[in-house]
């Protein structure tokens, strides 16, 4: 009687798991789903920056995917609520149920979601378009910003990166491309400074930089850096952003004071950045190569007719050159006229001093300095800085 006794209860249990609720579930489309696994796979970041990385995050579980498309989640292990997850497909063949690819919205294979205890989320996309199709429903207030950003991604994606391939791998070229990258970023920068909802906030910072390059948009990083410590400072996720975007790891701001640097100038003499700045009602500091070709555009295209036009006016430009060859950096400014304003270089490559000082790791960058030497704007280029110039000199530019 024992036996049977303890048979019923196993049954019993048994059936009540069963009969439990998936706290995660959905239907895919599978009609276009021949490369694809029938299963998917429940991903958990362990940190902000795992965010959309691939073989990072934890395989919480998966769920296999019946003929009519339906699979679902039904027990998940004590995590901080509420957390960002990660639902995710994989192809035929692929051994790692955490690859996560981040190359175009309209195909990748992974949708972010939050999820806290007690919620059920019930999803339906299409397996080969995972994450451009994924729809979600009454999706709680994070979600449906998730949903939001993601809907915004793809057009800013099509907008301006679907377009980057285009664009001719010439020189003169190279900026637009950066210009059309800027471009995409600032769409997602604009939802994370918009979005009340911290979750996906810290996901639009992950998708502007999936690489966690932030040297472009420094004052975004730390703006944002500042705003969630204030709100949650004891979110991990919170505190690991603000350790990568303290300011001494990042390049110099806009709004800040530059330091007090020192320049080896072509003439053999050491300038101090105060006695740059002396008499001067604007000063922009360029920092180029001589084998840098967009550089050597910006110098005769741009840099030349501003000098021109502005250097009779307490305009300066110094330019810091990326050189361990002197022959080359004085023939490359010779012969793009850009000998008229003053040069200064180590002599020690790309491992320079300055670039240690700036915490540059990019160029061609620049900065835009008042006479007090404070950072009115940076990595301005073609005209966008000819027009800062014009507008500053003028007194349009309040500083």
């Amino acid at each position: 009687m024992r036996g049977v006794f303890f048979l019923l209860l196993t049954i019993v249990a048994l059936m009540v798991a069963c009969s439990k609720p998936h706290v995660i579930s959905g239907t895919l489309d599978l009609s276009d789903g021949s490369e694809w696994q029938p299963k998917v796979y429940l991903i958990q970041p362990g940190k902000w920056s795992e965010v959309g990385q691939s073989f990072v995050g934890r395989v919480l579980d998966s769920a296999e995917v019946g003929k009519d498309g339906y699979f679902g989640f039904q027990g998940l292990p004590d995590i901080e609520n509420p957390a960002l997850l990660e639902l995710a497909v994989q192809k035929k063949g692929e051994g790692y149920a955490n690859l996560l690819q981040n190359e175009d919205p309209r195909t990748d294979n992974y949708f972010p979601l939050v999820w806290e205890s007690g919620d059920q989320i019930k999803i339906k996309a299409g397996i080969d378009r995972f994450q451009a199709s994924l729809s979600m429903e009454s999706p709680s207030n994070a979600n449906e910003e998730i949903l939001r950003l993601r809907d915004l991604r793809i057009r800013a994606f099509e907008r301006y990166m679907e377009n980057s391939s285009r664009v001719s791998d010439s020189d003169e070229a190279l900026l637009d491309r950066e210009k059309m990258l800027f471009n995409y970023q600032t769409e997602l920068m604009e939802f994370a400074n918009g979005t009340e909802e911290m979750l996906p906030a810290l996901l639009a910072i992950r998708w502007v930089s999936p690489e966690g390059d932030y040297e472009r948009v420094a004052e975004f990083f730390y703006g944002q850096a500042q705003e969630w410590g204030t709100l949650y400072p004891e979110h991990s996720w919170v505190r690991e952003i603000g350790l990568k975007a303290e300011k001494d790891k990042l390049p110099i701001l806009q709004g800040d004071l530059m330091p007090q640097l020192e320049f080896p100038m072509k003439n053999g003499e050491t300038l101090l950045l105060d006695e740059v700045l002396k008499g001067k009602k604007l000063l922009l500091l360029d920092v180029w190569a001589s084998w840098c070709a967009p550089c050597r555009i910006e110098n005769r295209n741009v840099l030349l007719p501003l000098w021109e036009k502005y250097q009779s006016n307490h305009f300066q430009i110094l330019a810091y050159g990326l050189e361990s060859s002197e022959k080359a950096w004085v023939n490359a400014m010779e012969r793009d006229g850009a000998d008229r304003w003053l040069h200064a270089s180590h002599l020690l490559g790309d491992q320079n001093p300055l670039m240690d000082a700036l915490r540059l790791k990019t160029i061609p960058a620049n900065f835009l300095l008042d006479g007090e030497g404070r950072v009115l704007a940076k990595n301005l280029h073609g005209e966008e800085l000819i027009q800062f110039v014009d507008a500053y000199m003028a007194g349009l530019v309040k500083e």
